[in-house]
């Protein structure tokens, strides 16, 4: 153990002879380090966000999107092949019986006037149960009713970040505001939910009566989507199976015929995300993992160069009595102190990246320690590796040789 300790001091002292070369044959080491952490942390960060959005989108929640179509054997993509009507929710509503909630989505935008400014934002057409279905509180007014979309209704609910860009210091709640040229009162102002897994702002939004949304500012019949809850997390799978069933029955699709529409649940929005995550992340692993085995090239270049410098030095010890063991142990000390030197620094480096990322931009690093923990020992396991053959050529130097080398 004493001799060990000893080796080690000695292989310290002639790294530290030769700062600024160990600093840069650390180098490939320390950014290795640094980029796997980092990277992981991005996708880790990434994939959380998505999931508390998934999350925040509601309770059981359950979503039906139009089918895609195909023209030329090419796919246009999701919403492109669209049959969906209001007259699908409310055959949905009155069939249903694993629905809890239910809501059309109609999705429109333009531009808002009001108080003598303007902002331009998406406005949505929901039904009463979106409030339910979202969880979404309000901060001060209410929510409009069913009387509401049955008489399709001029009322609005407006999210914070137009609050805060149309009226000001000014309680919107009772205003007049004009969406394209069309005049709606304010009735409520939604609790803020900030920034959602992309970076979209939750807040600047405005939410309609579906009817008004559909006939007054999109002028078409077709809604883009239907949202809706499951009774219980047991009953998705069945309610799922009632929803298919019923736009079947509405749209006229027979037995074997490819459904106009798609089902999907939170879980398994989910899964295809954290799944997208997880591959993102480990190619970006896979990838900053390189500069480790390019920091291990350096290392084992520049331990033959001490080799070649030092060989004198080895016939000397040799000579005294040294075993080759002994040379063995000590050169691979070095790389090793080298590679986890570099690995250490990486880490510091990798928690001060993750720390201006996370304060000055939009992208969420989460740093996984075990992660941190792993690349360390790497580090130690590339030091190892490439430090060997070094190490095995100085061990086994004739002694004559090494003395008479100039």
């Amino acid at each position: 153990m004493l001799q060990l300790k000893n080796m080690f001091k000695v292989s310290y002292k002639s790294i530290m002879k030769n700062r600024m070369r160990s600093l840069l044959t650390s180098l490939g080491i320390i950014i290795g380090v640094s980029a796997v952490i980092v990277m992981v942390g991005i996708g880790s960060g990434s994939q959380q966000r998505i999931e508390q959005e998934i999350a925040s989108m509601g309770d059981n929640m359950i979503i039906v999107f139009p089918s895609f179509s195909q023209r030329g054997g090419v796919s246009r993509g999701a919403g492109s092949f669209n049959r969906m009507t209001m007259e699908d929710v409310e055959a949905i509503q009155k069939d249903a019986t694993c629905l809890k909630y239910i809501s059309a989505i109609v999705m429109s935008s333009g531009q808002v006037i009001a108080n003598g400014k303007n902002w331009n934002t998406s406005i949505q057409g929901v039904d009463p149960d979106y409030q339910h279905i979202r969880m979404w509180k309000l901060k001060s007014g209410e929510f409009f009713t069913e009387k509401d979309i049955r008489a399709r209704k001029k009322v609005a609910v407006i999210g914070q970040t137009v609050a805060e860009n149309v009226f000001g210091n000014i309680d919107p709640v009772g205003q007049k505001i004009r969406i394209r040229n069309t005049p709606f009162k304010v009735i409520g102002v939604l609790e803020p939910k900030g920034q959602d897994g992309r970076g979209q702002d939750q807040d600047d939004i405005i939410y309609a009566p579906s009817t008004t949304v559909l006939t007054k500012l999109k002028g078409d019949r077709y809604i883009n989507m239907i949202n809706a809850s499951a009774t219980t997390l047991e009953d998705i799978p069945k309610a799922q199976e009632e929803l298919a069933d019923i736009l079947r029955r509405e749209h006229k699709i027979g037995y074997g015929k490819e459904d106009d529409f798609m089902v999907a649940n939170q879980t398994s929005i989910t899964e295809m995300a954290s799944e997208t995550s997880r591959i993102m992340t480990m190619l970006l692993g896979a990838v900053a993992a390189v500069s480790l085995i390019v920091g291990g090239i350096g290392i084992m270049n520049i331990m033959l160069v001490s080799v070649t410098e030092r060989t004198r030095e080895i016939g000397i010890r040799l000579s005294l009595g040294a075993r080759s063991g002994d040379i063995l142990t000590q050169f691979l000390l070095e790389a090793v102190v080298l590679s986890l030197t570099g690995g250490l620094i990486g880490i510091i480096l990798s928690l001060a990246i993750a720390g201006i990322l996370n304060t000055w931009t939009e992208i969420y690093t989460l740093i996984n320690p075990l992660i941190a923990v792993l690349s360390f020992s790497f580090s130690g396991a590339v030091g190892i590796f490439f430090g060997f053959y070094p190490a095995r050529k100085a061990s086994v130097l004739n002694p004559i040789d090494a003395l008479r080398y100039e």
